[in-house]
């Protein structure tokens, strides 16, 4: 159950600056599910894509070798925020323009096919290790989703407006508040903006809060109770969510869970009962059986080492791999 104002507008604006492939942005999933569901609509929640991967950016010298740094990279990541992960990264994205061009077009057709999608190209780098930096690879990786027209889509992606709209996101990374420019936060990533080609631009992910006290920005990876408090600078008394779905709910709402999402979400171990599993390096990627007959994952046209081992979780089965 969401919290809601009563009858007004959002109170609270929070502004995600994110990329679909970034490994950080991946781990903080769990996050940010918990905190749009405590906030509910009292939260306008708008996500800024900050191109992590530019396409002016120097090609690697050795693509191959490049790939297998990064994958470690991505490894030692998951090591901090618990994410699963694929041990077969099959190349680093390219660029990140088509992927987000299609996060910012499909938030035309409506906020959970927006969700969705998004979330299925984060899938196709940290699950499937085929990260959608084309527009084919982009189609690959949205199929099938329910109430998704996908010619729109790729329509919407290649329009003027959709780009100037990510060119205007760009833009807005690259101008950070000076707070995090001196930044000297703790942790393995604290937050502090990045310099990138003469520029700076904001760590990936990074929230920025927007109340009737004022803003407040917590940059970087950083546990939930850091944005709850965050939220009681800029909007003291705001109401949050204390109720917790289960299993069935979470994943009723979301359609794919990992473990950290379900822990973070119900307080609970335990997959729900009908959940399909689909194995990472890592741990597990539980999927609506809905979605699991449409997920590129489980897909027969997907190359074999693309593919995971899939189990059906009965009512009365303790699911491996759970820890």
């Amino acid at each position: 159950m969401s919290a809601e104002p009563d009858g007004g507008p959002p109170v609270l604006e929070i502004v995600e600056f994110t990329d679909p492939a970034c490994p950080w942005a991946w781990g903080s999933e769990p996050t940010f599910r918990a905190l749009r569901h405590a906030l509910g609509a009292q939260v306008a929640w708008r996500r800024v894509f900050g191109i992590l991967f530019d396409e002016d950016d120097d090609p690697a010298p050795d693509p191959d070798a490049e790939t297998r740094w990064y994958r470690d990279f991505i490894a030692g990541i998951a090591a901090h925020t618990g994410a699963p992960h694929t041990p077969r990264l099959q190349w680093v994205a390219r660029t990140s323009w088509p992927a987000s061009l299609a996060a910012k077009a499909a938030e035309a057709q409506s906020a959970p096919i927006a969700e969705r999608v998004l979330r299925r190209l984060r899938e196709a780098t940290f699950v499937l290790g085929t990260p959608a930096d084309t527009a084919d690879g982009v189609m690959a990786a949205v199929s099938g989703i329910p109430g998704l027209d996908t010619d729109r889509l790729l329509r919407d992606m290649r329009s003027e407006a959709t780009g100037r709209a990510v060119r205007r996101d760009w833009r807005e990374t690259r101008r950070p508040d000076p707070y995090v420019l001196r930044l000297d936060a703790p942790g393995p990533h604290g937050g502090r903006a990045k310099p990138v080609n003469g520029r700076h631009r904001y760590a990936l992910p990074t929230l920025l809060f927007k109340g009737p006290a004022g803003t407040a920005i917590v940059p970087g990876w950083r546990p939930y109770e850091e944005y709850r408090d965050a939220v009681g600078d800029v909007a003291p008394g705001l109401c949050t969510v204390v109720e917790r779905p289960c299993a069935d709910e979470a994943l009723d709402c979301h359609r794919s869970l990992t473990e950290p999402e379900l822990t973070l979400l119900t307080g609970e171990p335990d997959p729900p009962r009908q959940a399909v599993r689909v194995d990472t390096g890592t741990g597990p990627l539980w999927l609506h059986p809905d979605e699991a007959r449409v997920h590129p994952a489980l897909s027969p046209s997907q190359p074999a080492r693309a593919k995971r081992e899939v189990k059906e979780v009965s009512a009365n089965e303790t699911p491996p791999g759970i820890h």
